[in-house]
This record gives structure tokens, C-alpha cells and sequence, in this order.
């Protein structure tokens, strides 16, 4: 057989492979069926596992999970496209992600939040409170603004006018009335230390990792639209079949049957985009 001859039907045989793989749309992020998502300890990977993924795996999705102990971790996972979706975070949290790693990460649901709650330590009543008393809040900054929000809707501080709630520290106190020694610790601590504290502001993963009763708490935050808890991808994906199947996951009638049979005593916030 002639060079000539071989080369032509190389050609032939390259061109309808690259035509095949071309017209090979399976495994594109408009058509997979594969959703890989990275989970967290936690009452939000687990919602999501218990109730979500079964609606998806019932319209023919897979879902693979990757376990983090970290939120960066995921978040970095996302950005490289190792993951698909997470649904341990809050808009601040992976707005401020995007700021430091120059990402796209976005919402496309809001989701059910565990808010934040001030818990009884040697006392049982925020109207015991006295002159010195010692409070625990969590000292990772977005769960510490919390915190200070918190406290100032319990009005045992005041803080100053025209700051962002998202974004208060110890500095914007402006009136600590009963002068309290408010101590920012580790949030997986605060539970532990109740013994030596009269009181703790615990976040709501907290309170379930901890197994308190969530009923316990003495009073609880009004939960900022930054800071209730979304579902993440790429900003690229946002608009795929997949990702509209989780949205439409979580706002769909047998989401809402089980938050209405699981959520008596309100431990869930819920959003009115899903309600």
C-alpha cells in the first residue's frame, strides 16, 4: 500500500474521532448525571443526604460524596472542579472565598439554617444575669459577628450605629452594661466549657455536632439573608440541568412534607424562597 494511501486513511480515521468525541456530550456539565459533593460533619451535609439526594437519585442522578473537615478545603475542591456542590456555607462565607482566591463561587438556593442561640451555662435564664458575668461565643469572625448581634438583641450590649452586621468585632461595642467578660474561643469548645461559663452563644452546627437540645436555647438570632445557609457551585455550572435539579430538589413538595414533620420545635430556619 502506497504512503500516500495510509496517510489518507489516517486522516479519515482521525477526523471521525475527533467528530465522535466532539458529538460525546455525556460527561459534560450540562448532561452528567453524576453529582460529586462535598460533605461536612454536621446538620446540612446530612439534610441534604437524608432528604435531597434521594429526590435527586429518583429523577436518575448519582450523587458521589467527598468528606471535609474543613469549609476551605471544600471551597478550594469547588473552585478546581474536584467537587460540584456544597451546602455547609453561608453567602459571606464563600463571597469572602472569592475575594481571597479570586473565585466564582455562587448560590443557587437559599437552604434550611440552624440558627445561632445563646445556651444555658451555671445560669438557666438570661434575667439572672449579673455584673461580670462570663459568656463564650465563638471566635472565628463571621460566627463571633453573630455572636455580638446576638448579644445586642438580648440587649445586654449595645453596638454602634451603622455597622454591618456581617462584619461586627468586640471593637463595635459601644455599652457593655453588665460589663460582661465576653470570651471568643474555638465554637466546638464552647459546649464543653458550659460548667465554667454562665452562659454560651453556640452555632447551630454546633449545637448538633455537640448533641445539646436545641430546645435548651434561651434565645436565638434573626438570622441575616448573608448569613443563611446556601447551596454552592461555580458560577460556570449554575445554570446546568443538574444544578436546576438541586434547586428544584429543595424547593419541592417532599422537601417541605419532611421539614414539616422534622421541624416542631423549630430547630430550622427556613427560608421563604422554600417554604
Amino acid at each position: 500500500m502506497k504512503v500516500s494511501r495510509i496517510l489518507t486513511i489516517f486522516t479519515a480515521l482521525t477526523v471521525l474521532l475527533l467528530a465522535a468525541c466532539g458529538t460525546d456530550t455525556s460527561n459534560t456539565e450540562e448532561n452528567k448525571t453524576t453529582i460529586k459533593v462535598g460533605t461536612s460533619p454536621g446538620p446540612y451535609s446530612e439534610l441534604f443526604l437524608d432528604v435531597v439526594a434521594p429526590i435527586l437519585e429518583d429523577e436518575g442522578y448519582e450523587i458521589e460524596t467527598t468528606d471535609f473537615t474543613e469549609l476551605l478545603q471544600a471551597d478550594i475542591a469547588l473552585d478546581e472542579g474536584s467537587i460540584d456542590l456544597n451546602v455547609d456555607q453561608h453567602t459571606a462565607y464563600f463571597e469572602n472565598f472569592n475575594n481571597e482566591k479570586n473565585a466564582n463561587l455562587t448560590k443557587i438556593t437559599p437552604i434550611p439554617t440552624v440558627p445561632t442561640g445563646i445556651f444555658p451555662g451555671r445560669k438557666d435564664s438570661l434575667d439572672d444575669i449579673e455584673e461580670g458575668d462570663v459568656i463564650g461565643i465563638p471566635k472565628d469572625p463571621s460566627n463571633a459577628a453573630r455572636a455580638y448581634a446576638l448579644l445586642e438583641k438580648a440587649e445586654l450590649i449595645t453596638i454602634e450605629d451603622d455597622v454591618d452586621l456581617v462584619q461586627l468585632t468586640q471593637s463595635n461595642i459601644v455599652e457593655n452594661k453588665y460589663n460582661l467578660d465576653i470570651q471568643e474561643m474555638d465554637s466546638a469548645q464552647i459546649p464543653r466549657a458550659l460548667e465554667d461559663l454562665d452562659y454560651g452563644v453556640i452555632p447551630g452546627s454546633i449545637v448538633y455536632s455537640s448533641g445539646l437540645d436545641a430546645s435548651t436555647s434561651l434565645l436565638h438570632e434573626d438570622i441575616l439573608k448573608d448569613l443563611e445557609l446556601v447551596a454552592v457551585v461555580d458560577e460556570k455550572n449554575k445554570d446546568t440541568d443538574w444544578a436546576k435539579a438541586v434547586k428544584e430538589a429543595y424547593q419541592s413538595d417532599e422537601f417541605k412534607a419532611y421539614l414539616d414533620e422534622h421541624n416542631q420545635d423549630d430547630y430550622w430556619f427556613i427560608p421563604e424562597e422554600i417554604r
